[in-house]
């Protein structure tokens, strides 16, 4: 799966912006999809997950202001965030088949986008 993400930018606290992924090749065996961020110094975390079934799963960090959906015709997963805050500012990046079972992370044929940049200024 080949994973391309778009809708990054500049945000003042508060303002919201949705970012988009868009995938290709395998994508109907997929067993889920979700957004992963990497802030400066810090590692990649897990944020919102959205699995074949569609449940959907939030880290308590953007839980009540990022919802993640995905457009099957489309290809696309998204994610909407509001209320953003300076310390959203990170790397955020479309992962394919890396699945949280609610203790640990299951990898299947995992790909990564190249990741976009959003920066919420106070």
């Amino acid at each position: 799966v080949q994973l391309v993400e778009s809708g990054g930018g500049s945000v003042q606290a508060g303002g919201s912006l949705r970012l988009s992924c868009a995938a290709s090749g395998h994508t109907s065996s997929t067993h889920c999809m979700a957004w992963f961020r990497q802030a400066p110094e810090k590692g990649r975390e897990g944020i919102a997950e959205i699995d074949s079934d569609g449940s959907t799963s939030y880290s308590d960090s953007v839980k009540g202001r990022f919802t993640i959906s995905k457009d099957s015709a489309k290809n696309t997963l998204y994610l909407q965030m509001n209320s953003l805050k300076p310390e959203d500012t990170a790397m955020y990046y479309c992962v394919a088949d890396r699945c949280f079972d609610g203790k640990k992370y299951i990898e299947y044929d995992v790909s990564w986008g190249q990741g976009t940049q959003v920066t919420v200024s106070s």
